[in-house]
């Protein structure tokens, strides 16, 4: 039997440490202090996200995206998005033989690598889509980097929208969404500074369309408040794309009714994501009982492997109490919302994989994961069609 040394025995402790034995990336850690050191492949089964950036309390690891919980012998024991026992394939795989011998923390034998068939930036499906390249009037787009390569949208077949400019090297399979409230004089905009996320875009769409880690990955903005149990909800194909309406409770502590008294703190809200492929996106958020309307719009913009450009674009209409929210609420809402997306780049720092796994057996998904999952079968079948039609209908995979 062969030991491979990977870390130090005195480095080891609760806080969960990223090491990499035969190219495969590994988390050693001690589930408590003092105990033995347990050894695991570095990454939550749900989304394969690296569980070195987890929280290790009360004997338990904590994964940093969705809070799921696994126990030293890797059994995962808490699924918050869910009631009911974890299903099996939501614990971790075992982990190497592990020793201590001469201070250094060595083990025997290595668990499966990561996934290799991923959906990255550089897919040449990608060709055949509309990308924003730019911010009209903002950024200079003399030359843009798309998909890896240096594009001149003076010679490419471009188009104007929301602001932005949008390129397509080949004939696109999906057109630009349409925006409800884009037109309505009632709604004001404002973007947020362009961003980039060292993950890919399909990641990036991914967590803007993923309704169960607010509680974990915004605790420091407004996800303390949020319910950690996902109710069920429904998503409907549309050509390319796909939408969700959900109806969510939340609490509204800026609404003026709240401090007039007029209304409770806690209120409803009908939450509606829409997505097109490859990388369009839009949450419309209605108060419903304080009429306001909030909307999101979020593009990505595929660089290259190891980058992507977000655009977000928001649009508001009754924020605080008033039709046409004065230019200091905007700027206040504007901040608010860079604080969040960058509570999501700190996560996505984190991430090692170059690209979103399209195989479902790679990924455990829940009921939570619905919009996820659709995204991944569009982008499927984005992937592998060579003429503009429709995914063809489906009831996609099952859910655990």
């Amino acid at each position: 039997m062969e030991w491979t040394a990977i870390a130090a025995d005195v480095d080891v402790s609760t806080r969960p440490l990223a090491v990499t034995a035969g190219g495969v990336p590994l988390v050693v850690l001690r589930p408590s202090p003092g105990a033995e050191p347990v050894v695991f492949a570095d990454r939550c089964p749900h989304r394969l996200v690296p569980l070195s950036a987890a929280t290790v309390e009360g004997g338990r690891m904590r994964c940093a995206y969705h809070g799921w919980e696994f126990d030293a012998a890797g059994n995962c024991v808490s699924l918050p998005s869910q009631e009911g026992a974890p299903p099996p394939r939501a614990s971790l795989p075992a982990g190497p033989k592990v020793r201590i011998t001469d201070g250094m923390v060595e083990i025997s034998g290595l668990p499966a690598s990561d996934p290799e068939d991923l959906f990255t930036n550089e897919d040449p499906s990608l060709r055949n889509a509309w990308h924003p390249v730019g911010i009209i009037g903002i950024d200079d787009m003399s030359e843009v980097e798309l998909m890896g390569r240096t594009y001149r949208p003076a010679e490419e077949k471009t188009q104007d929208r929301w602001g932005l400019r949008w390129l397509a090297p080949e004939t696109p399979l999906a057109e630009l969404f349409d925006d409800p409230d884009h037109d309505d004089a009632n709604y004001v905009g404002a973007w947020l500074p362009t961003a980039r996320s060292n993950a890919s875009a399909g990641i990036v769409a991914d967590n803007f369309l993923d309704v169960a880690h607010f509680p974990f990955v915004h605790a420091k903005t407004f996800g303390a408040a949020e319910e950690k149990l996902v109710e069920r909800y429904e998503v409907t194909d549309e050509p390319w794309g796909c939408r969700s309406v959900q109806d969510q409770w939340f609490d509204n502590p800026a609404d003026p009714g709240v401090a007039a008294g007029i209304r409770p703190v806690r209120q409803r809200r009908r939450a509606t994501y829409v997505y097109r492929a490859p990388f369009q996106l839009m949450l419309r958020l209605e108060e419903l009982d304080a009429g306001s309307v909030k909307t999101i719009l979020f593009f990505a913009q595929p660089e290259s492997l190891s980058s992507t450009r977000i655009y977000t674009k928001m649009l508001f209409h009754g924020i605080g109490g008033v039709a046409d929210p004065p230019p200091d609420v905007i700027r206040s809402e504007v901040a608010f919302e860079e604080a969040v997306l960058e509570e999501d780049l700190e996560l996505q720092r984190a991430l090692r994989l170059p690209g979103l796994p399209l195989r479902m057996r790679d990924e455990l998904h829940v009921r939570a994961d619905l919009l996820g999952v659709h995204l991944r079968r569009v982008l499927a079948q984005f992937k592998t069609s060579s003429r503009p039609c429709p995914p063809p209908p489906s009831a996609g995979p099952a859910l655990d």
